[in-house]
């Protein structure tokens, strides 16, 4: 019985060490912040060089994505994903929805928003430019609405570390629904934008991708976490151990 409990100790330690490292702030990543709003009274310029505060845009369901146009990484093919969902989906852009794009760079401009735009507008969505709208602010704003909506990034050198999802809002402002990822399907889109229309919140079954996953910065790729998905098999294993032993122990008894 001594022995059994030593063996329960060590691996309780183990997993308790490892969920602790789960539980953890990432640094990187999201951290949901459902049903909350984001800051309407923040001040931002648009592609076309002018201010605005997102109580002026926020007029309709709204799709909101981070990046930075300079990104080497996820940032394009997000927007990619993002315009081709768009084009999948028979909900109509700017009368329907919304896309805001904010880049959670300082560093970018107005003038670098308005060749991004053109870029994407162009290949998926002609004629509805006004539907898709690229921001560009200073930092301190950045960091407020990048921490409202719970997207952590992390700079090295010129470039960042940063998750890839899109956030769904209602016209009010409040956060409905996470999409992670750069490939989202027209379902998951359209249903997102119809939740958000009624401010209604749902978490996503793909949130377990980010559970899974981690971002590797060297490669600027998501790979798969071993010691997360360690931990959880772990935990399974433990409770068909303990199980396993108490019927034992019962049948010993008898």
């Amino acid at each position: 019985m001594k022995k059994i409990i030593i063996v329960l100790a060590f691996i309780s330690f183990f997993v308790g060490t490892s969920f602790a490292q789960i539980d953890k702030t990432p640094e990187v990543g999201i951290i949901e912040h459902l049903n909350e709003n984001i800051p309407l009274d923040l001040k931002f310029v648009n592609d076309k060089f002018d201010t605005v505060s997102l109580s002026q845009l926020l007029n309709k369901p709204t799709i909101l994505s981070f990046v930075y146009f300079d990104c080497p990484g996820l940032c394009s093919p997000l927007l990619e994903g993002i315009g081709d969902v768009m084009k999948r989906t028979d909900l109509e852009l700017g009368k329907d929805y919304q896309v805001i794009t904010i880049s959670f760079n300082f560093r970018d401009t107005p003038q670098k928003a308005k060749e991004k735009k053109e870029r994407f507008i162009e290949r998926y969505s002609k004629g509805k430019g006004d539907g898709w709208i690229f921001l560009t602010t200073d930092s301190v704003t950045i960091f407020k609405i990048t921490d409202a909506a719970g997207f952590k990034t992390k700079a090295v050198g010129l470039d960042f570390i940063h998750p890839s999802a899109i956030i769904a809002l209602s016209p009010k402002g409040k956060i409905t629904r996470y999409l992670y990822g750069i490939n989202f399907l027209p379902i998951d889109f359209k249903m997102a934008i119809i939740e958000a229309n009624k401010g209604q919140s749902r978490p996503t079954i793909q949130k377990i991708m980010q559970i899974c996953y981690s971002y590797d910065p060297e490669n600027k790729h998501f790979t798969l976490d071993i010691l997360k998905i360690s931990a959880t098999i772990i935990i399974f294993m433990l409770l068909i151990l303990i199980i396993v032993l108490v019927i034992k122990r019962k049948l010993k008894n008898k």
